[in-house]
C-alpha cells in the first residue's frame, strides 16, 4: 500500500513538474521541446554516444528552433540551414555569444581567445586574424610553408616501403608542425620524443571531450571534479601542453627583437609591452597563454582528423582516389608540385575534398553560443544565459540540400558540365562572427597536403576497400575517424 501511494506521489509530482515546465515555456515565449525531469532535464532521451542524432530527431516534432535541457542548462537547438543562417549570419550581434564550456573554461583558466565574450574576444579575434594573415594564412606565404612539410610527410611515409602503418602520428606531426611554425616560428622533427608526447595528449583530449564522460564534466563540472576518473588526468595532461606553451614564451622573450617579429607569440609580446599601462587592453600574459593553446589544439587534431578520414574515404572507394589521380596528373604533370592555383583546373579533386568534409562532420554540434542577453528570434525569445547550439551536423546533411547526405557523393559539388559548385550549406566551419579562426589556413592543408600524397602514393588497406568503416569511432563534441593500418604505395 505504501509502496501504492509512493508510485502516485511521484507520478503526480512529475505531472505538476510537465505543467510547471509547460506554463513556464508559454510565460518566456520559449521554443518548444520536450518536458525534462528535475536536475537532469532531458539527459535521459540523449543519446549518449551521438546526442547530435537525438536533437535532430526532436526537430521533427518540435520544428527547427527548440528548446530542451542538459542537467539545469537551457539549451536553445537551431536546425538546418535556414535557422542557423538566419541567426549566426542575419542576426550575427544576438548570436556572436559564447557558451561558458565547463570543460574549455577549466583548460583555459577562463582565458583566450575560444572562450571570450565582449572586449576581450574583439580585442582578441581581431588581432588573430590580423597577425595570423600578416604570417601569410590563407596566402602564398602559408603555401610555400606547407608544401614544404607535404615533403616531410611525403618523404617519412616513403620510409615505410609499402608495409602498413598508422599514419595517424605522421599526419598530426605535418599539421601542427604548419600551426607551430605561424605561432612558435618553428618546426619539429618528427622523431622529437617531447613533441610526438604532446601530439598524443592533443589526441586524448579531443577523445575525452567526444566521449559521455567528457560531456558529463560539461553538465555536472562541480560534481565531476569531486569525483574520481579520467578527467583529473586529463587536465592534468593539458597543463603539460600550457607548460610547453609558457616555456615557449619565455624564449620568445629572452630573444625578442621588436623591428623583427618572427611569429604571433612575438606580435602578441610587442602588443602586450604596448598596451601594458592601459587599463581596458586584453593583451596581458594569461590571454597569451591560452589563445597559444587554443590555436594549438584547434590547429593541430580536426585538420590532421581530416586528412586521415580523406585517407580512409580514398581507400574504401578506390576508383574516385584514380579518378583524382588521373586528374592531378593531367593537370600537375611529374615535374612540379601542386599550388593553390591549381584547384581551380582540379574540379573533381576538390569536390571530392568537400565532400570529404561534409561527410566527416567534424563538429557536429559546433561549438555552444550563448545568449548574453534575451534574444528575440522568430517569434520566440531566447533568455539570457540560455546556451545555444547551431546543428551544423544538420546543415551539411539536410535532405532537401543535399541529394544523398547520408552518403559519400562528390556530385555534390559538381555541375552538369563537371564544373566545381559551391553550395551555400556547406558550413563545416560553422558561420558568422564566430566561424573558426583557422577556416582558410585548414582548406589550404586539406587540398595541399592531400594532393601532394596522391601525386606520390596510391593508398590501400590489407583487409581491402570492404573492411575500411568510415563511420566514426567516437561521436559527441567531435566525430573522430576511425584508425587504420594503410598501405602507401608509390607510383612509377
Amino acid at each position: 500500500m505504501e509502496i501504492s501511494v509512493a508510485l502516485i506521489f511521484a507520478g503526480l509530482l512529475v505531472v505538476l513538474l510537465g505543467l510547471f515546465d509547460l506554463k513556464s515555456r508559454r510565460q518566456l515565449r520559449l521554443p518548444p521541446g520536450p518536458s525534462g525531469l528535475p536536475i537532469i532535464g532531458n539527459l535521459l532521451q540523449m543519446d549518449k554516444k551521438a546526442p547530435f542524432k537525438t536533437l535532430l530527431k526532436l526537430s521533427k516534432s518540435y520544428g527547427p528552433v527548440l528548446t530542451v535541457y542538459l542537467g539545469r542548462q537551457r539549451v536553445v537547438v537551431l536546425v538546418g540551414y535556414d535557422a542557423v543562417k538566419e541567426a549566426l549570419v542575419d542576426q550575427a550581434d544576438d548570436f556572436s555569444g559564447r557558451g561558458p564550456v565547463p570543460f574549455l573554461i577549466r583548460a583555459t583558466k577562463g582565458y583566450g581567445l575560444a572562450v571570450s565574450n565582449g572586449e576581450r574576444w574583439k580585442q582578441l579575434r581581431r588581432f588573430t586574424l590580423t597577425t595570423l594573415r600578416d604570417f601569410g594564412m590563407g596566402r602564398k606565404g602559408m603555401e610555400a610553408w606547407i608544401l614544404e612539410e607535404s615533403k616531410h610527410l611525403v618523404d617519412r611515409i616513403s620510409h615505410t616501403n609499402a608495409t602498413p602503418f598508422d599514419p595517424t602520428y605522421f599526419l598530426s606531426c605535418s599539421v601542427s608542425n604548419v600551426i607551430c611554425c605561424l605561432v612558435f616560428g618553428q618546426r619539429f622533427s618528427y622523431d622529437d620524443d617531447h613533441f610526438l608526447s604532446l601530439l598524443q595528449i592533443i589526441s586524448d583530449t579531443i577523445k575525452f571531450g567526444s566521449s559521455p564522460w567528457g560531456q558529463l564534466y560539461n553538465i555536472f563540472p562541480r560534481l565531476m571534479e569531486w569525483l574520481p576518473g579520467q578527467q583529473h588526468k586529463v587536465f592534468a595532461r593539458i597543463q603539460v601542453v600550457r607548460e610547453f606553451i609558457m616555456k615557449r614564451i619565455q624564449e620568445h622573450k629572452d630573444t625578442l627583437d621588436p623591428s623583427s617579429p618572427r611569429d604571433y607569440i612575438d606580435c602578441f609580446l610587442m602588443r602586450l609591452s604596448q598596451e601594458k599601462h592601459l587599463p581596458t587592453t586584453e593583451f596581458e600574459y594569461d590571454n597569451l597563454v591560452s589563445t597559444v593553446l587554443n590555436l594549438y589544439l584547434a590547429g593541430t587534431e580536426t585538420t590532421s582528423s581530416t586528412i586521415r578520414f580523406a585517407l580512409n574515404v580514398l581507400i574504401k572507394y578506390p576508383k574516385i582516389q584514380e579518378k583524382m589521380q588521373q586528374e592531378i596528373d593531367s593537370v600537375i604533370g611529374q615535374e612540379r608540385g601542386p599550388c593553390m592555383e591549381d584547384r581551380k583546373s582540379l574540379s573533381f579533386t576538390d569536390a571530392v575534398f568537400h565532400e570529404i568534409q561534409r561527410l566527416m562532420d567534424i563538429v557536429p554540434m559546433s561549438v555552444p553560443h550563448y545568449a548574453l542577453q534575451d534574444i528575440s528570434f522568430r517569434g520566440y525569445t531566447i533568455p539570457k544565459d540560455t546556451a545555444i547550439i547551431p546543428l551544423l551536423h544538420s546543415v551539411l546533411k539536410e535532405e532537401k540540400l543535399w541529394a544523398t547526405p547520408w552518403s559519400f557523393n562528390p556530385q555534390h559539388f559538381l555541375d552538369e558540365n563537371g564544373n566545381f559548385k559551391k553550395n551555400p550549406a556547406f558550413l563545416p566551419f560553422s558561420a558568422g562572427k564566430r566561424s573558426c579562426v583557422g577556416e582558410s589556413l585548414a582548406r589550404m592543408e586539406i587540398f595541399l597536403f592531400g594532393v601532394s600524397l596522391l601525386k606520390h602514393f596510391t593508398f590501400s588497406c590489407p583487409g581491402g576497400p570492404d573492411s575500411v568503416d568510415i563511420s566514426p569511432e567516437f561521436s559527441s563534441f567531435a566525430n573522430v575517424p576511425r584508425r587504420y593500418k594503410i598501405i602507401a604505395t608509390p607510383r612509377q
